[in-house]
């Protein structure tokens, strides 16, 4: 999808005059359906673009629809209603923009799940660029701030009456998408981080380690995986794997199970028994993540593709420390988000 099109239209003088508040004037948002991707550099995707990160906070019970409720934050330098997100730091991935803005403008600690998409609107001389997650309010208390004066929750039909854009409307009418079919378990699916180079490694390759930057990576994915709460930790057998989740089981005290079938041998000599030992994983329920190799994971996200309800019908990338969301339902894949990296976006 070529987004940056949208913005070849408009005049430099008319974008130059646009605001925060005048988002719904020439906004966009760019959503592919169930199956999102974040691309390697987003804060290249658009004409200079700035890049923000929020949620739509919820709360309740899934299986029981009317008792759901979304957050809608009154910012009082706007005077609007809107949904929460803030600018990223230098230093900062989208996930951890995100779970920081909300920490800060309302207090709360969440729970990431399905990635809605994103809006795109012209602010000034930039393009605003903002990512949006739905995300289980699991802690925290909001108190009156600078940025967000008061929060209002409320049920869906009365949140979107209640927001002041037809931007944020579209995105929790998404999000409201995602609520009618809530996933009963989600695996984050990693590519180990980089390792030394296989052609001058002259050891097994099982123990060949994680260089430099893949070291960097390991750390860096465990801001950006912890918001998922997962609670067990799969790994296929080479030391590269098991590494890149080892900060992440420290940093959540959980074990690491390590199982050669998650490994790329595995699908090349008995694909059955790999397919198997991920549905398993699936058939835990809640949080998991499985870190595997370059050749399995496309061809498990293809085949699980294959049996569910979600078609991808793109190239399956995985780059070596990135993630896939994969969201499932009674066992069948029905949402899919690929983050190709954990490191720092700007």
């Amino acid at each position: 999808m070529q987004c940056a099109k949208l913005y070849d239209t408009i005049e430099p003088m008319a974008t130059s005059e646009l605001h925060e508040q005048d988002k719904d004037t020439s906004g966009e948002m760019f959503v592919t359906g169930r199956h999102q991707e974040v691309p390697v550099k987003p804060q290249n995707e658009f004409p200079r673009t700035t890049l923000a990160a929020g949620a739509v906070l919820w709360r309740g019970d899934l299986s029981a629809p009317e008792s759901l409720e979304v957050a809608v934050i009154h910012r009082p330098h706007y005077d609007d209603w809107s949904l929460a997100k803030g600018k990223l730091d230098p230093g900062e991935s989208l996930v951890v923009a995100a779970v920081r803005e909300i920490a800060e403008e309302t207090g709360y600690t969440i729970r990431l799940g399905k990635l809605i998409g994103k809006t795109v609107y012209p602010v000034k001389n930039t393009t605003k660029v903002v990512y949006y997650w739905t995300g289980e309010v699991t802690g925290g208390e909001f108190a009156p701030n600078d940025e967000v004066d008061e929060i209002r929750w409320l049920p869906i039909d009365e949140a979107k009456e209640l927001l002041s854009y037809d931007l944020d409307r579209e995105v929790l009418a998404k999000a409201q998408k995602r609520f009618n079919t809530p996933a009963d378990a989600r695996v984050l699916y990693v590519r180990h981080a980089r390792a030394h180079d296989r052609e001058k490694w002259t050891g097994d390759d099982n123990l060949r380690p994680l260089d430099k930057k893949g070291l960097r990576q390991s750390e860096m994915l465990v801001p950006m995986l912890a918001p998922f709460a997962p609670t067990r930790i799969f790994s296929a057998e080479p030391d590269r794997c098991q590494a890149t989740v080892a900060p992440l089981a420290d940093e959540l005290n959980l074990d690491v199970t390590v199982d050669a079938r998650f490994g790329d041998h595995a699908w090349l000599e008995n694909m059955v028994e790999a397919q198997q030992a991920f549905m398993d994983v699936v058939a835990l329920g809640g949080v998991s993540v499985i870190c595997a190799q370059g050749d399995i994971i496309p061809h498990m996200v293809a085949w699980l593709s294959s049996q569910g309800t979600l078609p991808i019908d793109t190239d399956i990338n995985a780059k070596k420390g990135s993630v896939w969301v994969l969201h499932f339902r009674e066992g069948q894949l029905t949402g899919a988000d690929y983050i190709p990296t954990a490191l720092p976006v700007q």
